[in-house]
């Protein structure tokens, strides 16, 4: 089979709406948003004033039906900014750019809890060994008790 070549005109286009639905998206609901909360009550405030009508309050549109416009919106928006941030990950048009591999190795130091060590241990004293540094050994004087107290020594 014959291979399809497009013109550059038409791959523009294409690449064109590809990569700008998601901020158009975006704008829309800006743009939807501003109309609805900001410029609609002004106006229509203005023409009741001018038409000497009675005074009522404006209803937002897209708050009708339990706001299931923002609901949805919120919803495309979440998703469009996911679904690109895995497209990202993934090493897709980041102008010729590969994903660079990161690693961060210590030398020094300790090796740090993780996972559910790491949250038990942040809400709890240190558990280490007070033998294994002679620095941290509490120094006894003549009179002092026998047991110490050591929950708040941290």
């Amino acid at each position: 089979m014959a291979e399809e070549t497009k013109s550059a005109s038409e791959q523009k286009k294409e690449d064109w709406m590809n990569s700008k639905w998601r901020p158009m998206m975006g704008w829309m609901y800006m743009v939807v948003c501003m109309m609805d909360m900001v410029v609609f009550p002004i106006l229509w405030s203005l023409l009741q004033t001018f038409t000497h009508s009675p005074i009522t309050q404006w209803t937002p549109l897209t708050l009708q039906g339990a706001g299931l416009f923002h609901i949805a919106m919120g919803a495309v928006l979440g998703l469009a900014a996911w679904g690109r941030t895995q497209e990202k990950l993934g090493g897709a048009n980041n102008g010729g750019m590969q994903p660079v591999a990161q690693s961060v190795t210590t030398t020094y130091g300790s090796p740090q809890p993780v996972g559910m060590q790491r949250s038990m241990s942040s809400s709890m004293p240190s558990m280490r060994n007070p033998l294994a540094d002679a620095t941290s050994m509490p120094v006894f004087e003549a009179g002092d008790p026998t047991h110490r107290n050591m929950r708040n020594d941290y």
